[in-house]
C-alpha cells in the first residue's frame, strides 16, 4: 500500500509507490497564458491570439508546454529544496487548453544510492481534470 509522502520524510521510511505531495493550480485562462508569456519572454502567438490560433487550425490559444514543465518543478520544490534535485526529465504528451486545471503528481519508482548520497527517482507527470496526461518524465532527487 502506498503512502502519501509529507516533506522530511526519513530516507528508510519511502518505499516505491509512495507518492509526494500533490500540486493542483487553478484553471489555464487568458490571464495565466499572457502572464507566462511576461515571465518566460515567449510570446509565441499561439498562445496568446484566438486568430492565430484558430489559422493554425485550434479552435482556441492554449497553454505553453514549458508552463506545465515548470508546474512539475513546483511538485518537486514543494516536497524537496532546490538543491536535493539531481535530474529531471519529461516529455509533452498533450495539450493543455484553456479552462484545463493542472494536477501534477510523483510517484516513488526507485530507491537506491549514487556519488555517496541516498536517492529516489520519482515518476512525475502534470495531467488535467479529466486524468489526460499533458507532461510525463522522471525526477532523481537526494534525501537525507
Amino acid at each position: 500500500m502506498s503512502n502519501f509522502l509529507t516533506s522530511g520524510t526519513p530516507y528508510s521510511d519511502i518505499q516505491v509507490g509512495d507518492q509526494i505531495p500533490l500540486l493542483q493550480l487553478p484553471a489555464i485562462n487568458r490571464t495565466t497564458l499572457a502572464l507566462y508569456c511576461g515571465a518566460s519572454g515567449d510570446y509565441n502567438p499561439i498562445h496568446v491570439d484566438i486568430d492565430f490560433a484558430r489559422k493554425a487550425r485550434m479552435p482556441d490559444v492554449f497553454a505553453h508546454g514549458m508552463l506545465s514543465a515548470a508546474y512539475l518543478g513546483r511538485l518537486l520544490t514543494q516536497w524537496v529544496a532546490q538543491q536535493q534535485i539531481r535530474e529531471v526529465a519529461m516529455r509533452f504528451t498533450g495539450i493543455t487548453q484553456l479552462g484545463h486545471v493542472p494536477t501534477c503528481t510523483g510517484t516513488i519508482a526507485e530507491k537506491f544510492e549514487a556519488e555517496g548520497e541516498k536517492r529516489v527517482r520519482i515518476d512525475i507527470k502534470c495531467s488535467n481534470q479529466y486524468g489526460e496526461e499533458k507532461l510525463a518524465g522522471s525526477a532523481v532527487v537526494a534525501l537525507d
